[in-house]
């Protein structure tokens, strides 16, 4: 397979309401949508999720665009794929970056599992045809407010309730969910908003039963997760520390936690996604697929990846109606019975709706 032409497309899809995290407030999700065409006249498609600033990881949305555009795309135009780990080789010398090729790896998956004739979960090996959802709520205004989310989340079928903290919104917010709904399946995300020094924080949570903390601490001080890991009995689940197999590895061999949150659109894409879970399936890591509040491409790409073995615990994959008045894809993801279909059509397994992509395009290029 070679590809022949490559479309860029910027886009800021309107969410439904704003997201409050430790790291600020998001009010659309901005994101780059990334078209491949084959040899064969087939299209395939990626998601950049890099954010407008480096908040998150430090990639960045410009920066993002301009990488793909002036080198990722016209390293990969007309050479020869025989299989969609190429991509991956091809980007060895371009170090990091990963959410921009993680763009190109996915829709290069799409293209060749359309070449076949099957769906991505097949392609990628996957054996599941539904996947539980889990929900992600972020930091609310008061304790009662969050339980009202949790109320209508649980209500519309949600099993997992995430919820985002940050110090002076936790441990009051937790103990408040955790007396009104004592048997949910709760877990609290910090999203690396705390320090060692917290450590009595922490464990003062091991009370509430949580199914896990999701990365209390900096990305890379996977010492100090270690040491945390072993003064409490809540699980660690690592996220923003994971952006490569080589992360898992150390994350084990550390012992710095006990759960990996594999972010398909963080790691690179597919080709490394499915890495990490061969090896967390080998050692027997429990593993879960991460949003980035992504649009329904990407969302279609995570249900794939969750339909391989060794993803046990619910997903924040929620359905399109959870952040969008209008996803980019029709008919949209939808939540049944508290989960999610893997799509079954060729490739991804979804039409792109381009009605709602030209309105929000903020800016578009071509390259060939």
């Amino acid at each position: 397979m070679k590809i022949t032409a490559a479309h860029l497309f910027k886009i800021n899809l309107p969410l439904l309401f704003p997201v409050k995290t430790s790291y600020g407030q998001l009010k659309t999700k901005d994101f780059i949508l990334l078209e491949l065409t084959n040899d064969s006249g087939l299209k395939g498609y990626g998601e950049c999720s890099a954010f407008s600033i480096p908040f998150y990881t430090e990639e960045f949305r410009d920066g993002a665009y301009s990488l793909l555009q002036k080198q990722l795309i016209p390293a990969l135009l007309r050479q020869e794929l025989l299989k969609p780990e190429d991509v991956w080789q091809l980007y060895q010398g371009i170090k990091r970056n990963n959410m921009a090729k993680s763009a190109v790896d996915n829709a290069v998956w799409d293209l060749f599992a359309q070449e076949e004739k099957q769906s991505l979960s097949h392609s990628l090996g996957g054996n599941k045809t539904e996947i539980e959802a889990g929900i992600s709520l972020g930091i609310q205004s008061s304790p009662q407010k969050l339980i009202d989310l949790v109320q209508k989340a649980l209500h519309k079928g949600y099993r997992r309730i995430k919820i985002k903290i940050m110090p002076g919104r936790d441990y009051d917010y937790i103990a408040a969910v955790r007396g009104k709904f004592p048997d949910i399946m709760l877990m609290a995300d910090a999203n690396c908003a705390y320090s060692l020094k917290d450590i009595d924080f922490f464990k003062r949570l091991d009370k509430f039963n949580l199914l896990m903390i999701e990365q209390p601490l900096e990305p890379g001080d996977l010492i100090h997760h270690a040491k945390l890991q072993t003064n409490i009995t809540t699980p660690i689940c690592l996220d923003e520390s994971i952006n490569s197999l080589s992360d898992a590895k150390a994350m084990f061999e550390l012992g710095s936690g006990k759960i990996i949150n594999i972010k398909v659109s963080k790691v690179g894409g597919l080709t490394q996604a499915k890495a990490i879970q061969k090896f967390a399936l080998a050692h027997n890591i429990p593993c879960w697929c991460g949003g980035m509040y992504s649009s329904g491409v990407a969302r279609a790409v995570d249900l794939a990846a969750a339909s391989l073995p060794g993803y046990t615990l619910p997903n924040d994959i929620s359905a399109s109606s959870h952040y969008f008045k209008n996803d980019i894809i029709s008919p949209e993801i939808n939540l049944e019975n508290g989960k999610l279909q893997v799509p079954t059509g060729n490739g991804i397994g979804v039409k792109l709706n381009w009605q709602i992509i030209n309105k929000y395009t903020i800016k578009e290029n071509q390259v060939y």
